[in-house]
């Protein structure tokens, strides 16, 4: 149990400093905007560039990992969007935003900083793979659905160029995209660049941490909605749960890509699930709440998935 401590206090700890920092220190929110734009821009496409673009591109290409994964996010999010039909009446954007709540993990923030503190380097490709293409699926399905409960007006067209465009402009995807190619040519940047992708890697995980900590305190929790602990019971128990027996029962795969799936699918909700909230304007106040209170009860949920994993009592291979 020490271990699992040693591996999750420097973790936590990093995201309650910057939760400290955001209470104690009223810094207006446009500095952290800069910190958000060198992670999301600069820092973790440099960690999964330097990563992936070193990894054996035969590696790299495991589609029934990707598909496995990638269903099960579809899975749990249609059960949350349920759950949100019911608890709303019917409200397609609300449920929306409940189905991106119970589906969408922390992946870029905290993904890379857990996966590789607990598993190492092996866990790279797995951790790569399942952040792009969650982030594929969901934007792909909130401006269809949006586009559906009428919050947006556009056609459907312009519905479609808006999400490729997301897609295949966000800075992760073109990191794995590049990571990839440069793995299947073989490519290796100059030493100066590779020097400077290193350095821009290492401050990938506590720069996130800190920034998603900061993001968290400045932000206003709203009220609690009843369906809050029902969805989130879903993101950080079902969604582990139920991607450990898939893969489990397709086989095999490697003990570390099925920890690692697991690891990244026990997450809280992202802070994107705000940040979509706050762009359709629906569900704003009460997605902040499920970030907050997702991120406080995964203290204890992801220590535990990680003691599991460290002790073999979740065998993963």
């Amino acid at each position: 149990m020490l271990d699992v401590i040693t591996l999750a206090l420097p973790f936590f700890g990093l995201i309650l400093l910057g939760y400290g920092a955001g209470k104690i220190k009223n810094i207006p929110e446009a500095g952290l905007a800069w910190m958000n734009f060198f992670v999301i821009y600069l820092a973790l496409p440099a960690l999964f560039f330097r990563l992936l673009s070193e990894t054996p591109f035969e590696q790299l290409a495991n589609f029934s990992y990707i598909a496995a994964t990638t269903f099960t996010t579809y899975i749990v999010f249609a059960i949350s969007f349920c759950i949100g039909v019911v608890a709303t009446r019917g409200n397609i954007g609300e449920s929306t935003i409940l189905g991106i709540a119970g589906a969408y993990s922390n992946v870029g923030y905290m993904g890379p900083g857990l996966t590789l503190a607990v598993l190492g380097e092996q866990a790279t490709v797995p951790t790569a793979l399942i952040l792009t293409f969650d982030n594929a699926l969901m934007f792909i399905l909130a401006p269809l659905l949006m586009a559906l409960a009428g919050t947006e007006n556009e056609t459907i067209l312009g519905t479609l160029k808006q999400i490729i465009i997301k897609i295949f402009t966000h800075p992760f995807i073109l990191a794995t995209i590049a990571g990839v190619s440069a793995a299947a040519f073989e490519f290796r940047p100059p030493q100066a660049i590779n020097t400077l992708l290193l350095y821009l890697s290492n401050a990938a995980a506590p720069c996130a941490l800190f920034a998603m900590g900061v993001s968290i305190a400045i932000r206003p929790i709203g009220r609690i909605p009843v369906e809050l602990p029902l969805v989130l019971s879903v993101k950080l128990l079902l969604h582990p749960i139920l991607i450990f027996l898939l893969l489990s029962w397709l086989g095999g795969f490697d003990p570390s890509w099925v920890a690692t799936a697991v690891l990244m699918s026990c997450l809280p909700p992202a802070t994107n699930v705000f940040v979509i909230a706050q762009q359709y304007g629906t569900y704003v106040q009460r997605a902040s709440s499920f970030v907050l209170v997702g991120t406080a009860v995964s203290i204890i949920t992801v220590t535990a998935f990680i003691w599991a994993i460290t002790s073999g009592i979740l065998p993963t291979g």
